[in-house]
């Protein structure tokens, strides 16, 4: 069925619900590489408020991708929640926008919705959002989730600690962890992306992190970010794994290319489930996505990278994961091109996720080559803290030698945390307190000789 909108003597007419989200969708490159954007800006006002009167209902009975041949939509629409929909079923897009605002629904009421909003209703409400809308209801969400620590309580900012080396040398990457540590970072997760895939070489990293937390007691958990086939093949060989990590994307083709399917997660999360390492509670996986990953693998199927960003979502929701985070700037320019579509995507994933009840953190970063800098993602830093992010990235000097890219650093945090008065993951922050990091006031202690993190034999080793 087509869609139309007139503006002035113009007719906008939109083929099916497929270009009608994609032309509603404000500007970034890999939409105009997919060829599947507005042509102008009239024709993507026309295509918002067209979307603005669609029943949310016709967003469950014509999914964009078809449910014979795709696992992700057969995913979404058999896990759709009909008794939390009911409250809403008779809402069009525009009126779900206005409620979503209303003062009535809080905390509570976005938890209680979040198994009836699909990605698809998601991203077709926060294409209506102006950026203040984004971080406005995403800072009403709070998704909170646990293993060694309790990650996503309002008022909290976690970060990951991000040590990775270009060689995955040991001691290069215990000196980024102290360096990290020392900044109050690593309550997310201390996560090493490696350079190698040699089963020996993370199985000496996972060693390596595992003696660090249990010999000085960290309240935090370890990832080693490899694929997902590696992780079980360590759990198996009795590795000491907390955390479970693969990249996934919103289309069953496009994690295929990832080398993944909902099966083989479920197989990872009952390894690391079985070895009941957690402490607090026994959210095991941690997932990374990103705009135009779909593109990349050609796997889009004609639809708009944001909206596939968010069924992302939907396969991440499945398996309860401790951390999700949308690496926004990573993948380049050719998906988002500059400072401006990375903070507007930034926003959009993360108010997407927290709608769906997903633990939304958000890797602020950019390549090289990208139309952006520092003061960018300084910006979009400070309006995701705003916004209640549940977790950042760490990187030291917030360039990463191994990946080659631009992040967030340890100080990026700190000031985030003193700027808008955000506190560690509790029971991270009752050790900084306990090791003597923190001072009465929670300031970090200034590093010196007599620092008792340095004093460590076995950090100082």
């Amino acid at each position: 069925m087509t869609f139309r909108h007139s503006i002035g003597a113009t007719t906008h007419v939109f083929r099916d619900l497929k270009d009608l989200m994609a032309k509603a969708t404000p500007p970034r490159s890999g939409d105009r590489l997919a060829g599947i954007a507005a042509s102008t800006l009239a024709e993507s006002v026309a295509a918002r408020m067209a979307l603005a009167d669609l029943p949310l209902q016709r967003l469950l009975d014509e999914p964009l991708i078809p449910y014979e041949t795709d696992e992700v939509t057969r995913l979404i629409l058999d896990r759709h929640d009909g008794a939390a929909f009911a409250s809403i079923r008779s809402m069009t897009v525009g009126a779900f926008r206005e409620h979503l605002l209303s003062p009535a629904c809080d905390a509570a009421r976005l938890a209680a919705l979040a198994p009836a909003i699909t990605p698809e209703i998601a991203a077709a409400v926060s294409k209506l959002m102006r950026n203040q809308d984004l971080i406005a209801v995403a800072r009403k969400c709070s998704v909170v989730t646990k293993f060694r620590n309790t990650i996503g309580l309002p008022g909290t900012l976690a970060v990951r600690l991000q040590p990775n080396h270009p060689t995955d040398d040991a001691r290069g990457i215990l000196a980024a962890t102290i360096d990290g540590l020392l900044y109050g970072a690593g309550d997310a997760v201390i996560g090493i992306n490696p350079a190698s895939d040699s089963p020996a070489i993370l199985g000496d990293l996972v060693r390596m992190l595992d003696e660090v937390i249990v010999r000085h007691d960290i309240p935090t958990q370890s990832c080693i970010l490899t694929h997902v086939t590696t992780s079980i093949g360590l759990i198996e060989a009795g590795a000491p794994v907390d955390l479970v990590f693969q990249s996934i994307a919103g289309t069953e083709a496009a994690n295929a290319s990832f080398g993944v399917t909902l099966s083989l997660l479920r197989e990872a999360e009952a390894a690391a489930q079985s070895l009941g390492r957690g402490t607090v509670g026994r959210n095991v996986m941690y997932f990374e996505t990103g705009q135009g990953s779909c593109l990349s693998a050609g796997a889009h199927h004609g639809v708009d990278q944001q909206t596939l960003e968010a069924r992302a979502y939907a396969v991440a929701r499945e398996f309860s994961p401790l951390l999700v985070n949308t690496v926004v700037g990573f993948i380049g320019p050719e998906y988002l091109y500059d400072g401006k579509q990375i903070t507007r995507a930034g926003l959009e994933d993360h108010v997407c996720g927290k709608l769906m009840g997903v633990p939304l953190g958000c890797d602020v970063c950019y390549t090289n080559h990208a139309e952006a800098d520092s003061d960018d993602m300084d910006n979009l830093l400070t309006l995701l803290g705003v916004a209640g992010v549940n977790f950042v990235m760490g990187v030291p000097g917030a360039d990463d030698v191994m990946l080659g890219y631009q992040s967030t650093s340890f100080h990026d945090a700190l000031y985030l945390r003193q700027t808008l008065g955000l506190r560690h993951a509790p029971e991270f922050e009752a050790w900084l307190t306990r090791m003597g990091l923190l001072d009465e006031a929670r300031r970090l202690r200034t590093a010196g000789r007599d620092h008792p993190l340095l004093a460590a034999p076995a950090l100082a080793a």
